[in-house]
């Protein structure tokens, strides 16, 4: 399998008033930004970038639902089907008695759907190499990536002098 390698420019910023104004000037200027990258989420950013809302929490209702009734059905049918037992003078069928069990699977699916699903999504998996810009971009910077692998000199230098008109307080190149 052959890999084939990108060429990254990129911006780091110190602030996220300075990446977000950065990004407001990339798309006035019609940039076509690859990636911002940013330690903690920064309120505002997805509508600059374009980006819709997550539909994970559909996949997590889902699996919610799924534990719920695997869990309801599952006790319903023991309890009045395979092992009948009355205890405690409860009926075989006893709703109120399922309800912390069908909670906690409900929980439980949700929980492990919802993190298989995110890691499927995004390609990730212990064997996948993660290729990263910058260490400093998950502590304290803030970074605008620019693919400039079919770029010619004339449009890296127009990135250039875009991110020295959006205070950068540094630019880099890196093949990932």
């Amino acid at each position: 399998m052959s890999t084939t390698h990108k060429e990254v420019l990129y911006g780091l910023y110190n602030d996220e008033v300075e990446l977000l104004n950065a990004v407001k000037q990339a798309n006035a200027d019609h940039l076509d930004i690859m990636d911002v990258f940013s330690p903690f989420p920064v309120h505002g950013l997805d509508p600059l970038l374009g980006l819709e809302e997550s539909r994970l929490h559909i996949a997590g209702f889902i699996y919610g639902a799924m534990g719920t009734l695997t869990a309801f059905l599952f006790m319903s049918w023991v309890f009045t089907r395979d092992w009948p037992i009355i205890f405690g003078g409860k009926p075989y069928w006893s709703v109120p008695a399922f309800v912390p069990i069908t909670f906690e699977l409900t929980v439980l699916f949700a929980s492990i759907g919802m993190v298989v699903t995110f890691y499927t999504i995004c390609g990730l998996s212990p064997t996948r190499a993660n290729p990263t810009l910058d260490d400093r971009i998950t502590d304290d910077k803030f970074c605008i990536a620019f693919d400039t692998n079919d770029s010619s000199e004339a449009d890296k230098e127009k990135l250039r002098s875009f991110f020295s008109t959006s205070g950068a307080a540094e630019v880099n190149t890196k093949m990932v």
